[in-house]
């Protein structure tokens, strides 16, 4: 983002969002919907038992696919004879592990090839404390800034589209405010 209504996208998922494949494998494992903060907190119980994929983590490019790591959660979940809570905790663990890896690791590939030096972390996903706690040991390791919002703007995107449309109001105005409803609007179209 240079400023307010400048947007670049240099990485985007090419299936499902990260916040989607947390709240798909959180009904996988009987956590409800939405369940990402569920998952986490199952997973602080977890162990290192099981290895999942790290989709596109060594990829050269900056884009994310998480289809394939639910589809392995799923048959990590098949294949178990009982599903105790402790194997749930111990998949949620290497869930999480896994598409925070990919996306602290892409965070900061980002930064790097864009010749940036902060970032911020937002969303719903923003919340999660693994995913902070990498984003952080990373931007150390390479002397970048970041910045997190309090956890209470990280619940929902409400309130990230209540302060961008406030701070779009006080834009000089557009000749023409006419859109149509796109269920996956790119940000670089507003």
């Amino acid at each position: 983002m240079k400023e307010l209504g400048s947007y670049k996208i240099i990485g985007d998922t090419l299936d499902d969002a990260a916040g989607e494949a947390f709240d798909k494998t959180a009904q996988l494992l009987g956590l409800g919907y939405p369940g990402g903060a569920a998952l986490s907190k199952l997973a602080e119980k977890g162990l290192k038992h099981f290895e999942l994929p790290r989709p596109l983590l060594h990829s050269n490019g900056l884009d994310f696919i998480f289809s394939g790591l639910k589809t392995a959660v799923l048959y990590l979940v098949r294949k178990q004879k009982k599903l105790t809570k402790e194997i749930k905790a111990d998949i949620a663990y290497a869930f999480e592990d896994s598409i925070t890896d990919v996306l602290a690791k892409k965070t900061v590939q980002a930064l790097k090839q864009e010749g940036l030096k902060r970032v911020i972390i937002s969303g719903g996903v923003g919340a999660n404390k693994i995913l902070r706690n990498k984003i952080i040991a990373e931007c150390n390791q390479n002397e970048f800034e970041y910045f997190f919002p309090d956890l209470t703007f990280c619940t929902d995107n409400g309130a990230m589209i209540a302060l961008a449309g406030s701070l779009r109001l006080n834009m000089p105005p557009k000749e023409n405010y006419s859109f149509s409803v796109k269920p996956r609007w790119k940000l670089t179209e507003i």
